[in-house]
């Protein structure tokens, strides 16, 4: 019984909450144009802080997933058909917000026989033909481990692909619902051996080791994986899976110079770290124009 109350937050989980006009503006535009983001639906705690900065992470294919991960606060269900508008749509809004670099992520799809991989080409490509010289990060799902349809990602030409692993193997089964823990391997080696930045994450505090972690980097270093994101997962409601322990600050410093002496090219480890903060470091340098 007593495993299962509620953990109190340690300070430094602590979150600034500000209202200024960079934070109202992507709001605004975010509720005129009917935008679903990760922010707002996966109870992120960057958001005001990245909304300030004036970014934000694009949610298509709806708001519905057809899996149900312990960890997340995406609803559940069954989806809405997707929206073939959506790819104009949301190519306008990132004009509108005048982001240089945009973050896309979706649910889970499975109802859909190429789990939503077209309309994700189709938005990737109106957001680049939009606007011009921006650079885009995807934050896919595993497809079902279909190698063609993570293919017609690629082939949209996102400068960075990313998939989370989201916990260490162990794991796996208990915090995630459908997914599988190679199945994500196997995603990130398509990725990379594609020739595009991979990008993935996991998260702390959910009955993880210190070494289990680590062989998690070393299993996403082996697929191909450049950038890696390390962040303390947070109870999004009774509902979900509880917060076994906190990591605190050091620990997680401690590993993103791990993650740096095992060859990423890019580590976020923070408590705070969520896989799209300050996404725009994480793309390759020859993909920025000036």
């Amino acid at each position: 019984m007593e495993e299962k109350r509620k953990r109190q937050k340690p300070d430094w989980l602590k979150i600034r909450v500000p209202a200024g006009k960079e934070y109202l503006g992507i709001r605004e535009i975010v509720n005129r144009h009917k935008l679903h983001t990760i922010c707002t639906s996966g109870n992120c705690p960057n958001m005001y802080d990245c909304w300030e900065r004036g970014t934000a992470t694009l949610m298509i294919l709806g708001d519905v997933c057809t899996r149900s991960c312990g960890f997340c606060n995406v609803k559940t269900g069954k989806p809405a058909p997707a929206d073939p508008g959506e790819p104009e749509r949301v190519a306008e809004s990132v004009r509108l917000m005048g982001l240089k670099h945009c973050v896309l992520t979706s649910v889970d799809r499975d109802d859909m026989k190429d789990g939503g991989a077209g309309l994700w080409a189709a938005t990737i490509r109106a957001v680049k033909e939009k606007n011009p010289g921006i650079t885009v990060e995807a934050l896919i799902p595993d497809f079902q481990g279909k190698k063609e349809l993570i293919h017609t990602v690629i082939d949209a030409g996102p400068e960075v692909i990313s998939h989370n692993l989201e916990t260490v193997r162990r794991l796996t089964p208990e915090v995630r619902s459908v997914a599988s823990y190679d199945t994500s391997l196997m995603v990130i080696r398509t990725i990379a051996d594609a020739g595009i930045r991979a990008k993935s994450g996991i998260m702390t505090g959910l009955g993880e080791t210190k070494e289990e972690i680590l062989e998690a980097m070393d299993d996403l270093r082996q697929a191909g994986c450049e950038v890696f994101t390390l962040g303390q997962y947070l109870q999004p409601g009774k509902g979900h899976l509880p917060v076994s322990s906190f990591t605190t600050p050091e620990e997680f410093e401690a590993f993103r110079k791990a993650g740096l002496e095992k060859g990423f090219t890019h580590v976020e480890s923070h408590p705070l770290v969520r896989s799209s903060y300050k996404a725009e470091k994480h793309v390759p340098e020859k993909s920025v124009k000036s």
